[in-house]
Parts: structure tokens; sequence; C-alpha cells
């Protein structure tokens, strides 16, 4: 997990309004108190947010080995990643997606 966050929080925090905090007892980052990104229980797998189940389940029929999902998740629009199966630009572009779609609009303005 370490590795993981050692990707991953760097990126998170980078991105204005962006915090820290645990949740289910991993680390998860937060865009005013809405999460959007967090460590997964699986070790090398985080978990984003996505703008509907419909684009989650498009991005996992395209790229199956990079995305997935797991029943608990079935009616939530979020997408699991495997962290080793992206790039640190990738990683950097779903982080920031996840984000925008967390973020109010004068954070995401600020991004422009």
């Amino acid at each position: 997990m370490t590795d993981d966050i050692a990707r991953v929080r760097p990126i998170a925090l980078d991105l204005p309004g962006s915090e820290e905090k645990s949740s289910h007892g991993c680390p998860a980052f937060y865009v005013q108190g809405k999460p959007f990104a967090r460590i997964h229980e699986q070790p090398g797998v985080l978990l984003l947010w996505r703008p509907s189940i419909l684009d989650r389940e498009e991005l996992i029929a395209a790229e199956p080995a990079k995305f997935f999902t797991t029943d608990h998740y079935a009616r939530h629009a979020s997408v699991l990643l495997r962290l080793s199966e992206v790039d640190e630009i990738e990683l950097r572009e779903l982080i920031t997606e996840s984000w925008e779609l967390r973020a109010p609009k004068r954070l995401r303005e600020s991004m422009e």
C-alpha cells in the first residue's frame, strides 16, 4: 500500500482544495468534504469516481485489464483501477477527472 500512496498522494494533493483523510481504514482524498479517490483494501487498486455507471461499464469493456468493479459498487458511479496498468500521465488524468466530478464549480474554474 505504501507504493500506491506514494504514486497517488502527490497527484491528489496537488489539486485545489484537496485533503487526505482515512476512509474504511485506507487513505482517501477529498475535495470540499466529498471523496474523489481512495486507496482500495485490495493492494494496487484505486477507487475513482466516474460521471455515470454507463461510463464505468464502457471503461471496463474497453480495458478490462485496467478497470473493474465489484458487486459492492454495482450501483455506484465509480470504477476500480489497477495501478500497475497505468503510467503517471494517465494516473494524473484519471485522478483529475474524478476530482472534477466532485469539486465545486469555483475550484474547477481555478484549474482553467
